[in-house]
């Protein structure tokens, strides 16, 4: 299941906005949540080229950003934007709507890792306006 929630995240950065690109997601591991019956951890990385940026979405779940290598510039609707370097954190609720993720960098590419807590069984990422 968890392959199938990673494709069709890679399928919803794919039919967004043309500037956007499709970053590299790799998931690591999904473990059910026995103490919160019809929810789960889902743990990837996204690997942004550089210049690269994706679609404006959402995630319908709690989800927490390391970020690992290089920087990446990371804004909801209605906050201000940030730019994040390794080591820094980012976080994003269940009805926030994530209007900016991209590389910082034209030149270096940027990996971050996310955890997600989300309903089990719905999509890790959808589309948003």
């Amino acid at each position: 299941m968890t392959i199938k929630l990673v494709a069709l995240a890679v399928l919803c950065l794919m039919t967004g906005t043309a500037a956007a690109q499709q970053p590299k997601i790799t998931s690591l591991m999904s473990e059910d949540l026995p103490e919160s019956p019809g929810r789960e951890a889902l743990m990837i990385t996204v690997e942004h080229a550089p210049g690269e940026s994706t679609a404006i979405h959402r995630h319908n779940a709690h989800a927490f950003v390391y970020v690992l290598e290089g920087s990446v510039v990371m804004q909801l609707k209605g906050g201000q934007q940030v730019t994040l370097s390794p080591g820094q954190t980012f976080y994003e609720g269940p009805s926030d709507v994530h209007v900016v993720d991209r590389n910082a960098s034209d030149t270096k590419p940027a990996k971050f890792l996310v955890l997600l807590i989300k309903d089990k069984d719905a999509p890790a990422l959808v589309p948003a306006q």
